[in-house]
């Protein structure tokens, strides 16, 4: 569980980042769980997009995909949300 500290920090390194996923109207399967851990394995923050096709609202689609991938929700913001999980073999992130 992040402190108010750290998820403001982790606020503040997520502010320049760009969305490197997108999810749409297929909603959340398998292979998105896979990539999102993975993703989260190489970079440890990351920053995601819903799209308004999307049958579920943004926020409930950020928690779904924190529980399945293991990670921590940041923060969601419009249709945008982050997600943080401290890698195993590298962690670059050091949290306050």
């Amino acid at each position: 569980m992040l402190t108010g500290k750290q998820r403001s920090y982790l606020r503040s390194l997520a502010n320049n980042l760009q969305p490197i996923f997108q999810v749409g109207k297929g909603g959340i399967n398998d292979n998105m769980i896979k990539q999102f851990s993975e993703a989260l394995e190489a970079r440890e923050l990351i920053k995601a997009t819903v799209l308004r096709n999307a049958e579920c609202d943004t926020r409930t689609v950020a928690e779904e995909l924190a529980e399945s991938a293991g990670a921590e929700l940041v923060q969601v913001i419009g249709n945008k949300f982050v997600l943080y999980r401290e890698s195993v073999k590298t962690p670059v992130i050091e949290l306050p």
